[in-house]
């Protein structure tokens, strides 16, 4: 029996993508991110309490928390490790632009070796078209596009797809970044 032996090596690194949507199975109107055979692999929780809630907190599978993300003024936010607690402090992000048609923001990773006023990522984008890319320096790290079908004039917005390059950033981080770009208001 002959053996398989792939063309490349595993640990060449690929795109990863993650399809975002409030209508995966089992979310109750939360949103989630799917791998490509429909695995939950992130869920968000909103405060239910508030459609103007401050907090969002990005979730594994299983329903542990992984960054909770608080709004602290006009255009800020705060990503927290875990829960509700707000000790662990790992992100601070700025919105720079906010014009009808494109935001920008700039990502500050707390405990990076990096001057105070150079943010580590920035990130641009129309949150109306679920379009956003993250760049490090001059680097594509993720970005999100709208799920576009052969022959289809106009893509819904509900269900959307995010790309996340090869490369040493947290999945987790991202996904957390892609929620205040989207639903930070």
């Amino acid at each position: 029996m002959a053996t398989w032996t792939p063309v490349y090596p595993a640990a060449v690194p690929i795109p990863v993508d993650l399809f975002v949507s409030k209508k995966h199975p089992g979310l109750n109107g939360d949103l989630g991110f799917a791998d490509s055979l429909g695995n939950i692999v992130f869920k968000v929780n909103f405060d239910k309490l508030s459609k103007s809630s401050s907090k969002r907190v990005l979730l594994d599978a299983s329903g542990n928390p992984l960054i909770t993300v608080f709004r602290d003024g006009k255009g800020s936010w705060q990503g927290f490790k875990g829960g509700d607690s707000r000790e662990d402090l790992i992100f601070r992000v700025k919105r720079t632009v906010k014009k009808l048609t494109r935001t920008e923001l700039e990502v500050f990773l707390v405990g990076e070796i990096s001057r105070e006023s150079m943010p580590d990522f920035k990130m641009k984008g129309f949150a109306f078209q679920r379009s956003c890319t993250i760049y490090r320096s001059d680097s594509i790290v993720a970005q999100t596009s709208l799920m576009y079908k052969l022959h289809q004039i106009y893509a819904g917005r509900s269900k959307f797809r995010l790309t996340i390059f090869p490369g040493s950033v947290d999945h987790s981080l991202i996904a957390s970044l892609i929620v205040i770009f989207l639903y930070g208001h």
